[in-house]
């Protein structure tokens, strides 16, 4: 079928461009897209990846039609997609599908298992299926394990930065924090991932909730959306005044910006039996921590996609904001598909948390 995409060009931007869209095989599910949001990931892989590209991955939508073998989905049924897995190694049969042993090749290699590209552009095949969907095109085939059936009340406007962005900074929370009401949790960065895990912390009645940045913009929309304190590291050490907040140190912190310093602090804000949970990708190739401050029973771990199902998470988020309590919404800035540059370089310089691109 004929579609358009919003494809990479030689200056790496994006250029809306006529397409050709295979129908979906027999596990695949072709959507027609609502909205999809625009992620630094995308923008940072759009830099060195070829003429043509299709990006995207937090898209929803309605699906249009189901491959042969799909049989829990249907023409019409609202859906957000997400990354996508294998299926059959042990961490996909163990619930952990964003550890899958066959994660990268199936999600950034721009083609399916077996090389092909459901999208044309000229006649020929280009890089897609970027995290399981390519959504930067008003109609994308994603396997039937990247897709997420949504209730019939989803706001599609809304839903597709959940399959991403939100999902990996709540999941940090809901699945690798699991704060209770007596805890303290700290957020570095305010961006996107970050402030989808300070609401999540609030919402799942964490005591104390500090989020940490360098905005002032970003720190007040944290204090909106759950944060109980908020610390500009600019403006003095922020370990010391995490403690001057929570004496005994915090149960659990996330950083969300890669780099090696923050997560320095991260840690050593942690009390002796404290996570840190490592879901940034910045400057920084290592991070070092000292021996000692392991050896006291904290604990570092690196996290993808918010350790989700993202079949389970993602309707539960939606539930959460439904009730008021994950207020994402005040985070987005709606664009038209074909205003992509614009919301590109608004999210570049950091004028919106997260852009929304609407079709």
């Amino acid at each position: 079928m004929d579609i358009t995409v919003a494809a990479v060009t030689e200056e790496k931007t994006f250029e809306l461009r006529p397409a050709q869209l295979e129908e979906p095989r027999a596990d695949e599910v072709l959507v027609r897209l609502v909205s999809v949001g625009i992620c630094a990931t995308d923008l940072h892989f759009s830099t060195f990846l070829p003429t043509n590209a299709v990006l995207g991955h937090e898209g929803a939508g309605v699906v249009e039609q189901v491959g042969a073998g799909v049989t829990d989905l249907k023409p019409g049924d609202p859906v957000a997609l997400a990354f996508t897995s294998c299926g059959v190694c042990k961490q996909c049969r163990t619930a952990s599908p964003s550890y899958c042993a066959q994660f990268d090749a199936l999600n950034f290699a721009g083609a399916r298992a077996d090389g092909s590209s459901a999208v044309s552009i000229d006649g020929r095949p280009v890089y897609a299926h970027f995290l399981g969907q390519s959504t930067f095109a008003t109609h994308a085939i994603a396997n039937v394990r990247s897709v997420i059936k949504l209730p019939d009340t989803a706001d599609l406007r809304s839903a597709g930065p959940f399959g991403c962005g939100f999902m990996t900074g709540a999941g940090t929370i809901v699945n690798i924090l699991k704060p209770g009401p007596e805890s303290a949790v700290a957020v570095f960065g305010a961006g996107a991932v970050g402030l989808a895990s300070v609401m999540a912390a609030a919402a799942s009645g964490a005591s104390t909730v500090v989020a940490v940045d360098v905005s002032p913009a970003r720190l007040q929309t944290a204090s909106e959306v759950g944060a109980t304190h908020v610390l500009d590291s600019r403006e003095g050490d922020v370990v010391e005044r995490i403690r001057a907040i929570v004496p005994d140190g915090l149960d659990g912190s996330v950083d969300t910006t890669g780099r090696a310093d923050v997560v320095k602090d991260a840690v050593a804000a942690l009390h002796t039996r404290g996570t840190a949970a490592v879901v940034g990708v910045g400057p920084s190739e290592n991070v070092e921590v000292e021996w000692r401050t392991l050896l006291n029973g904290r604990t570092v771990t690196g996290v993808i996609s918010g350790s989700a199902v993202p079949q389970v998470l993602v309707p539960q988020l939606l539930a959460w904001q439904a009730a008021g309590r994950f207020p994402v919404e005040k985070l987005m800035a709606h664009y038209e598909f074909a205003d992509i540059n614009e919301a590109a370089a608004a999210t570049k310089r950091g004028d919106v948390v997260k852009a929304v691109l609407t079709f």
